[in-house]
């Protein structure tokens, strides 16, 4: 069967109610890409409440990583709610909770010996990492990116640095976060060219912040997006984690890998930071490891979680329902060789997205790791100027023609679909964006 299948332009008569009715008692601080109204969802597809099929490039944000309600993830889930749904692992203990960390303990990089904390959501998870870090350290201060996103409790949203209204009036943030450039070479706010730049952007750290002002004696930790998420899909250079982790070696400072949208196999190896060849203290895993079940994984070596009992705990953290579903998802990313199809279906989708590129005035760059793909839109392709507001209609058009998919940054559309995607699920998202890009290339 092709897909999509749009039954009534989008927002269909039964969306605009619930849309309409969700003002009235849902608070306002969600910010939504566009009225979609899912029903059910199977695999990379999503159906709203009017019957239109949508193929899914967003997978719930990163999220469904193997797909919407995948036959063994949904049977993990019964099984488990017919034994029992909670017993607070904070107090008490269950097999599946360990087992997850046994399975976990040889997918996370390094051969070093790991322990694991399991809280319920992305933030959950840095929030753990940044209280791990200074008690291990006895340090107080951070360095987190800009463009960065990592939550937004309060913790979190101190190292968050990827949109204004994100930490707009919560001030005072957690204090002793410093925020540096992000290695973004598309647009480098040095003004260099990689890879003549020498990695401009770490010298900067030991230059300027550690001879300056920022005692590197006093930082714990850094946490970095592998690959930036919400800051615009922005892919560092090769070689650039080495040098930056050769010089938080030479300070003491732990280095955290942020794996809240790059982990669980979405950039076609389990984990973002593999590609890098770098070894991170601290992983943060979330989105994707339960595939829509709450769970976060603060992972980290094992001697760095020397803190005492009592010292961090999550009632609902770990959830026995969550920790089948997350074996679940492991199981199956293994079983159906979904590392090898994100590699493979996310090089089909940069190597259109390239082509595409040189036909299309808009489309300044396109950049990416497996199934994590960003097209950067801009005005003008000299000056490199955001295409905000077009990004925006690009993405509106998409949704309008059966396609959901939803931007990042100041002008990209990203591309996140589930792992088990299909080459002509990717062969129609292509068609139906670009001919959304020449509709509003065209005005």
């Amino acid at each position: 069967m092709s897909y999509p299948k749009i039954k009534v332009t989008p927002p269909g008569p039964k969306a605009k109610k619930i849309v309409e009715r969700d003002s009235a008692v849902i608070s306002p601080s969600f910010g939504r890409a566009y009225p979609l109204v899912i029903e059910r969802g199977e695999g990379s597809i999503v159906v709203d409440v009017d019957g239109n099929e949508f193929i899914d490039m967003n997978a719930g944000l990163a999220v469904c990583s193997v797909g919407h309600s995948h036959p063994k993830v949904v049977k993990a889930i019964k099984d488990q709610a017919d034994k029992f749904i909670h017993y607070s692992y904070t107090d008490f203990f269950y097999d599946d909770y360990v087992n997850l960390g046994e399975r976990l303990h040889d997918l996370v990089p390094g051969s070093h010996r790991k322990k694991f904390f399991y809280g319920n959501s992305g933030a959950e998870s840095v929030e753990a990492a940044m209280k791990v870090a200074r008690w291990h350290t006895g340090r107080q201060g951070y360095i987190a990116y800009i463009g960065s996103f990592h939550g937004r409790t309060l913790g979190a949203v101190s190292l968050t640095a990827s949109k204004p209204y994100q930490r707009a009036r919560f001030a005072p943030l957690i204090p002793g976060v410093e925020h540096i450039f992000y290695p973004y070479c598309y647009r480098c706010p040095f003004n260099l060219e990689y890879p003549s730049c020498g990695y401009a952007c770490v010298d900067y750290i030991d230059e300027y912040l550690f001879h300056r002002y920022v005692p590197p004696d006093e930082v714990a930790m850094l946490m970095a997006e592998p690959i930036q998420g919400e800051g615009g899909y922005v892919v560092p250079p090769d070689g650039y984690f080495k040098k930056l982790k050769k010089l938080l070696d030479e300070h003491g400072i732990l280095f955290a890998s942020d794996e809240v949208q790059a982990g669980m196999g979405r950039t076609g190896k389990w984990f973002g930071i593999e590609h890098y060849d770098v070894v991170p203290d601290i992983v943060c895993v979330a989105k994707g490891i339960a595939a829509g079940m709450p769970l976060g994984v603060m992972a980290s070596r094992a001697d760095i979680q020397d803190w005492k009992p009592g010292s961090h705990a999550s009632t609902f953290g770990g959830n026995p329902v969550s920790c089948a579903a997350a074996l679940a998802v492991i199981d199956v990313i293994e079983s159906e060789n979904l590392l090898e199809n994100a590699q493979k279906q996310g090089k089909h989708i940069k190597d259109r997205l390239e082509e595409m590129k040189d036909e299309h005035p808009m489309m300044g760059d396109v950049r990416g790791k497996g199934l994590m793909v960003g097209v950067e839109l801009v005005k003008d392709k000299a000056t490199k100027e955001p295409a905000q507001k077009e990004t925006g209609e690009v993405m509106m058009e998409c949704f309008r023609n059966g396609l959901a998919i939803v931007n990042c940054g100041v002008s990209v559309i990203r591309w996140m679909p589930p792992l088990v995607v299909t080459s002509d699920l990717v062969d129609s998202a292509l068609e139906i964006f670009e001919n959304s890009l020449t509709k509003i290339e065209k005005g």
